[in-house]
């Protein structure tokens, strides 16, 4: 081969390992560690919202539970959602990362202290901070910061309710929807909605339920349903066209000395999100978190 024949195979080759394409980022796994998953090229955005319903469901006095306190599954909760949204920053392309996360509490603690804590909670990803120790440190804030929050409330013993109503008229679209996100809001009540400062009817719509407003509404028997439609009991509208929010409730706790209780809660829930243009939502009980992991794990990594 001569020289002239030579140098053209070389710049041949040359050539041909700059137009090589480049090595597309990896997803950061641990295999140890990461859920089982179908993994995506092409995973959404999260916008992940949790909303905490501080009222005296959670006092282990007033409520005690002999399997475990109801604040203890909710922090439970919490944890496997943490759990969750890291699995699925670890599992997507690092170059695509824009999600995030946050925790709310309405109305808004008067605490500075705890709202610098939930300021800590609210957590943005993108390719230029997802490192590995950065994912990783998620559910960490989200297991000791929290357990903080409830504490204290437990400890103050000064239960005024959550404005989950309230939250969702003048909140839920500003807080807790993204353009081009996959939006998540994960509610963490047992049911019954109150707060002293709303407490609106408008026919046979309400702002609030509460065990008492079941029973003085005489939802309390096998007829409930034929009521609700009759008298059209429910949840006033506080919002609409929230088609790009999926809601999940979890901590449904009903009263039982009412058998239909549940269901009443289940049927107001459900319209509810339903007018409000809500597509897609699950509501659950207060089951063990051993046991709601997996329906956790399940919503959040849905494609």
């Amino acid at each position: 081969m001569n020289s002239e024949n030579y140098l053209i195979l070389v710049a041949l080759y040359l050539c041909l390992l700059g137009c090589k394409e480049e090595p597309k980022s990896t997803p950061i796994l641990d295999q140890k560690s990461d859920p089982v998953v179908k993994l995506s090229s092409e995973r959404p955005d999260l916008n992940i919202s949790i909303l905490l319903d501080l009222s005296d469901r959670i006092n282990p006095d007033k409520y005690p539970d002999a399997a475990m306190e109801f604040y203890q599954r909710d922090l439970g909760y919490i944890n496997a959602i943490a759990k969750a949204f890291e699995g699925h920053l670890r599992n997507k392309q690092t170059r695509k990362i824009n999600d995030q996360i946050q925790l709310y509490i309405d109305p808004e603690p008067a605490d500075k202290k705890l709202n610098k804590k939930l300021d800590k909670l609210k957590l943005k990803f993108t390719r230029d901070n997802a490192t590995r120790d950065n994912i990783l440190s998620v559910s960490n804030k989200y297991d000791t910061i929290p357990r903080l929050i409830y504490e204290a409330a437990i400890l103050d013993d000064d239960f005024i309710g959550s404005d989950v109503w309230r939250f969702f008229k003048n909140k839920v679209k500003d807080f807790c929807i993204e353009e081009k996100h996959r939006n998540i809001l994960v509610i963490l009540t047992d049911g019954y909605i109150y707060h002293k400062n709303t407490l609106i009817e408008e026919d046979n719509l309400t702002s609030y339920l509460t065990p008492q407003t079941i029973k003085r509404f005489s939802l309390n028997a096998s007829s409930w349903e034929v009521k609700i439609a009759d008298k059209k009991f429910g949840f006033i509208p506080a919002n609409k066209g929230l088609g790009n929010l999926e809601v999940l409730v979890l901590g449904i706790n009903p009263d039982i000395k009412n058998p239909y209780e549940e269901d009443v809660i289940l049927n107001y829930w459900t319209a509810w999100f339903e007018v409000m243009g809500i597509d897609k939502f699950e509501i659950k009980q207060a089951l063990l978190p051993s046991d709601m992991n997996g329906i956790i794990q399940e919503f959040i990594w849905e494609e």
